[in-house]
């Protein structure tokens, strides 16, 4: 694996690659369901189902459906066919990936499927860039994505029960984003990758996925920065993925908290995919599709038109399951950071 350099990084425990190569993403496509679709960001998406069962029988071959349907529109996006692509990466929610892998069927190249609950798409976007860096690899698929029906089933009550959600609880996102990424000479570049660490303040509510989180983003922006010897006002904008109303606000107070001033600059996927007022989803979006979906269709589009120039994605991700959950352990978080920027 190649290690680039940054001209004034400090020298202290690194947790930041840098692209000697800077991969480029190249074509991005999204499918999501009516609920997104009538949010802020509708206009965005490329492809917006027509019914929660997406054609199919259950919510869980639905969610099949769209990982299918959004790498195969990302392909076509980087004006490609399948047999020109190297590599697939791709996650999700559900137990054993399998909507993932149950995807990759339908494809005749090597998959990798990879887990980190909502970070997915960052862990996706970071290790694909690493492989077409090193020169592993030519071109690689990488998607992520959730369903809120099937996401719901396993981690929290069936739909069917009706279970009222606390005001901190956010809402699942059905939605799947797949982006390509290779060497050329033209579309937002990855630059550098922060992985992050597993962190637990002790957060025991499964509903409030924000303040279980927050301290996630909070220790690998801290690191970024460090790693970089950057503030946040290099980027244009710092999205995190899936924090929500109440997970962004302790994020803004972490980080103040360690001397880095957020504001301004600092947006959420979760807020930014709903309105939080007007679509009652409490206190905003999550799942594995929601930075997915929101970045290879806003955040992309914002990049490719140079509305902005350098931005840092920051999907986060819960890592419990429903037996630690119901065993009453805490939940641990992590965060990775991927910095996408435009060539000046």
């Amino acid at each position: 694996m190649k290690r680039g350099t940054r001209e004034g990084r400090k020298s202290h425990q690194n947790q930041t690659i840098f692209f000697q190569n800077s991969p480029r993403i190249i074509g991005a496509y999204t499918v999501v369901g009516k609920k997104e679709a009538t949010g802020p960001l509708g206009k965005s998406f490329s492809h917006v189902m027509d019914d929660e069962y997406f054609g199919e029988k259950t919510h869980e071959a639905a969610e099949q459906k769209m990982f299918e349907t959004a790498i195969h529109g990302a392909i076509r996006a980087a004006k490609l066919k399948p047999d020109d692509i190297d590599m697939m990466l791709s996650g999700d929610l559900l137990n054993q990936i399998t909507s993932s892998s149950f995807a990759a069927r339908s494809f005749d190249m090597t998959f990798v499927g990879l887990y980190g609950a909502c970070s997915t798409m960052a862990l996706t976007l970071a290790i694909g860039a690493c492989m077409v860096d090193a020169g592993y690899i030519s071109r690689v698929v990488v998607s992520a994505g959730s369903h809120f029906a099937t996401a719901e089933r396993q981690y929290r009550t069936p739909l069917e029960l009706g279970c009222q959600k606390p005001p901190v609880a956010q809402w699942t996102v059905t939605g799947c984003g797949g982006t390509v990424l290779t060497l050329a000479n033209s579309g937002p570049r990855i630059t550098s990758a922060t992985f992050g660490k597993v962190v637990d303040f002790g957060t025991i509510d499964v509903n409030n996925m924000g303040a279980a989180m927050a301290p996630a983003a909070a220790d690998t922006l801290t690191n970024h920065f460090r790693d970089l010897n950057i503030g946040p006002d290099y980027y244009d904008i710092i999205a995190t993925g899936d924090l929500g109303a109440i997970g962004s606000t302790l994020l803004l107070r972490l980080m103040k908290e360690s001397g880095y001033n957020l504001s301004g600059i600092h947006t959420d996927c979760g807020i930014e995919i709903f309105d939080l007022e007007g679509q009652d989803i409490h206190a905003g979006g999550s799942g594995c599709g929601c930075a997915a979906a929101t970045f290879a269709a806003y955040f992309y589009d914002r990049l490719r038109k140079r509305e902005i120039n350098r931005m840092l994605l920051v999907p986060t991700g819960a890592l419990h399951s429903v037996v630690t959950m119901q065993q009453g352990e805490s939940i641990p978080a992590i965060a990775h950071a991927v910095a996408i920027e435009n060539s000046k």
